[in-house]
């Protein structure tokens, strides 16, 4: 029986939702917005970015009135659909930010490390109780020439400081146990892992006992201004503010300037069963770190709290016109594929069946991080655009709005990634057409070793991507 048989029954019965949010032990819904309400400051968004708003717009001015809406529950969408790796970088790797901002990346690198220092007192301070824990992160090579960048990686990471280690093929199967690998490169600062779910349900309580005023279930259909300020209607209410932020990411809102920046991409994930002590120990894996290859279409797994693997990523994909539709959120194509692939990785894991399968939009930009912006006369700021990296970045990209919409001009403000949006998405049919082109052109560059093509070459020297 080989990996097609191995997927496809350990497919069969795997329940089509989210691991992370489908537990019993979940908070009870805020209420529903009714009526009118005044605030100083309103979030549109629930999610990561709309969470850390919220508390850090209360540890820096106790007192002040903020309302969070979220259309359908705290944590709906990529931030807590994603694998849970909690990374340092805001700038999507070390190599995609000396590659775009080679003047403020050493900058950009001591803010990350400071961002994520700032989430493991958040986590403490609040008691978040979110299997959150700083560990290492591996990325493997599966072809030789994944081996032969490793050692060009290890360079660059340890010219900004970083703990890496270089691993040899007998070293990294010692480590991690799969007949695909070739070596592996270890980083063992500035990544943590969490649960997703756990750290939104986490924000939301310590937002609420800040003094914030969470709505769920209360979706924003328009912002205007109003006197000195704004109206923020809902379907079943409005308020009153002096600012706003949204945060909504992948997802359409009321102010539509963030989709020339923004497309909406599907990732699709699953999750096994938990693995007997047996099992477990075919696999090694005793410092539980999180693993990713190194191609350009890549997997990234980790295990659970409860000794499942969640294994996710490598076919990205993009529906036309930013399409957004519960139906993309299972792909059987996707996730039999996924599936093959986990057990060429894993063959002596025969048997396991999956639990969960799921997919869902994340938003990406062409430089693959969050971008930000002003409207309605500087009264409102937007940010969105994390390209999977949301679960460390998204504080750091709260702060940053919450500087804008303050009108206040920090170190943070400066940085060009900040002031200067990157290269907007074509209308379509362009749109579609430019990304399966680049889709294409990447599946060519892991077939061709790595080499990048006369398309991605382009792309590169006007600073423009597609990644997920």
């Amino acid at each position: 029986m080989g990996t097609e048989s191995w997927a496809a029954q350990a497919l069969a019965g795997a329940k089509p939702a989210v691991f992370w949010s489908d537990r019993a032990d979940a908070p009870q819904a805020a209420p529903t917005l009714e009526g009118p309400i005044t605030a100083d400051l309103t979030i549109i968004g629930g999610g990561l970015t709309g969470l850390w708003a919220a508390v850090q717009a209360l540890e820096d001015q106790p007192g002040l009135r903020v309302v969070l809406l979220e259309g359908e529950r705290c944590g709906f969408g990529a931030s807590s659909r994603n694998g849970g790796f909690c990374d340092g970088s805001l700038t999507h790797g070390l190599d995609n930010g000396i590659s775009h901002w080679p003047d403020d990346i050493a900058t950009l690198v001591r803010m990350g490390r400071e961002n994520l220092d700032g989430i493991d007192e958040a986590v403490d301070r609040y008691g978040i109780e979110a299997d959150y824990r700083r560990t290492a992160e591996v990325g493997v090579a599966t072809e030789q020439w994944h081996v032969d960048g490793l050692a060009e990686s290890l360079e660059i990471h340890e010219s900004y400081g970083d703990d890496v280690e270089l691993l040899d093929g007998p070293a990294m199967q010692a480590r991690v146990h799969s007949p695909t690998y070739l070596g592996g490169l270890v980083r063992h600062n500035d990544i943590a892992l969490a649960d997703p779910a756990r750290l939104c349900w986490g924000l939301r309580a310590a937002a609420e006992a800040l003094g914030a005023s969470v709505y769920e279930n209360s979706p924003v259909v328009g912002v205007e201004r109003e006197g000195s300020g704004l109206k923020v209607t809902t379907s079943g209410g409005s308020v009153a503010t002096e600012r706003a932020v949204m945060a909504i990411n992948a997802y359409p809102g009321p102010v539509r300037r963030p989709r020339r920046y923004t497309i909406p991409v599907y990732d699709h994930v699953l999750m096994t069963e938990p693995l007997s002590a047996e099992q477990l120990a075919t696999v090694g894996w005793l410092e539980r770190d999180g693993i990713g290859d190194v191609s350009n279409q890549f997997h990234y797994y980790r295990l659970s709290e409860d000794d499942r693997i969640l294994w996710g990523g490598y076919d990205a994909t993009y529906h036309f016109n930013n399409g957004l539709d519960p139906k993309h959120d299972q792909s059987d194509d996707t996730h039999s594929m996924l599936a093959g692939h986990f057990f060429e990785t894993f063959p002596q894991l025969e048997g396991l069946r999956f639990t969960h399968r799921w997919g869902g939009p994340v938003a990406t930009t062409t430089k693959f991080t969050a971008t930000w912006g002003t409207s309605l006369d500087g009264r409102l700021t937007w940010v969105a655009g994390y390209t999977g990296l949301g679960v460390g970045a998204s504080r750091f990209g709260a702060r940053v709005a919450l500087d804008l919409v303050f009108g206040q001009a920090t170190e943070r403000t400066e940085l060009e990634m900040v002031r200067k949006k990157p290269f907007p998405f074509p209308p379509e049919p362009f749109r579609w057409a430019g990304v399966q082109l680049t889709r294409k052109a990447i599946q060519r560059t892991d077939a061709n070793e790595g080499k990048r093509g006369l398309w991605l070459t382009l792309l590169d020297r006007f600073g423009v991507g597609f990644d997920s």
